[in-house]
């Protein structure tokens, strides 16, 4: 009998709430500074290997690049536009200005719609004026004192009922789909009541060492799918090396990275891994057919071993994401 053969990441999608269809696997493309211009080569050599889903963000400054990599690509005859989905994303400096950011991203991407459009974070930044931020603005702008530069006054759903409001225009066809970012279970109840469109996506770091367990059981409970960020531990990838992952690539005969990436696909969660090297972007598409015994030892690492790999200073000001959150 001849062996089965599984599927590749980039050939597994899922529908949104809304119907729209999202390729399982997409390039994350929050890159550091020095390695900013390696985006556009990035971005060409995963749509050349099958990515279709490119994940990036107004505060990441890798649009343009990713803007001219597209513009070439299809060029080049490689793609058309709606063959790809592109997924950006409303900083909190622009928190009361969704159009100006939604506006600036697609400027910069060369395109005229977005397939999906999430807040960043919930939480509001005063503006400051920075020649060297992002278009003009400071990234994360500061007071005299060095703290972070949070406005106290405003209130993060403001940003939301924004995005939903360009959605839900049937003259605006700048999006296909709206969601959040670092939002814990608390963040979306208070979406779900407040607001009249339920967020489509709710991205997170996400990985064995962090499963997120109540915000998976929450998030399945109300229909809103989630995507994993820094799913081999952001800097370093330091879970490619962690013994337990080591194991089960070898048991399938494939990377790390794939038992990574394949670990939340084979739960029904979308995933953005990172990386500007041509080569490991274009090999580590294999998809494993982890099992429920497979997928449960991983989970455990989150009991056993949890850890979160992205703490920055405005997690501290999200009750629920700060630490390793809950382990069950």
């Amino acid at each position: 009998m001849a062996e089965m053969l599984h599927p590749k990441l980039t050939e597994i999608s899922f529908l949104l709430n809304n119907g729209v269809r999202m390729p399982a696997i997409g390039l994350g493309t929050a890159n550091p500074p020095e390695k900013l211009a390696e985006t556009k080569q990035a971005v060409k050599a995963a749509v050349k290997a099958g990515y279709r889903h490119i994940d990036t963000a107004w505060a990441y400054g890798s649009e343009p690049f990713i803007g001219e990599a597209i513009k070439e690509l299809i060029e080049e005859g490689v793609i058309k536009r709606e063959d790809l989905f592109i997924t950006s994303k409303v900083w909190p400096v622009l928190w009361d200005d969704v159009d100006r950011s939604l506006n600036e991203s697609l400027k910069s991407l060369g395109v005229e719609y977005v397939d999906l459009l999430l807040q960043h974070w919930p939480i509001c930044y005063n503006k400051r004026n920075d020649p060297h931020g992002i278009n003009g603005l400071a990234r994360n702008p500061v007071r005299e004192d060095g703290s972070p530069d949070y406005n106290e006054s405003a209130d993060w759903i403001e940003t939301y009922r924004q995005l939903e409001k360009i959605y839900s225009d049937p003259k605006d066809r700048r999006v296909r789909a709206i969601g959040v970012s670092n939002f814990p279970v608390e963040y979306l109840e208070r979406v779900l009541k407040e607001c009249n469109v339920k967020p489509a996506m709710n991205q997170v770091e996400m990985h064995p060492r962090l499963p997120q367990f109540e915000l998976n059981k929450f998030c399945r409970e109300k229909n809103i799918k989630l995507t994993a960020y820094s799913p081999v531990g952001s800097h370093g990838a330091p879970l490619v090396d962690y013994p337990p992952i080591k194991e089960m690539a070898e048991k399938y005969n494939i990377s790390p990275n794939d038992i990574l990436t394949s670990y939340h696909v084979r739960q029904g969660s979308f995933v953005v891994p990172r990386s500007v090297n041509s080569v490991r972007i274009a090999s580590n598409i294999e998809f494993a057919p982890l099992s429920k015994e497979d997928i449960d030892k991983l989970s455990d690492l989150g009991r056993t071993d949890p850890k979160r790999y992205i703490n920055e200073e405005w997690n501290k000001v999200v009750p629920g994401f700060t630490g390793t959150g809950p382990p069950v």
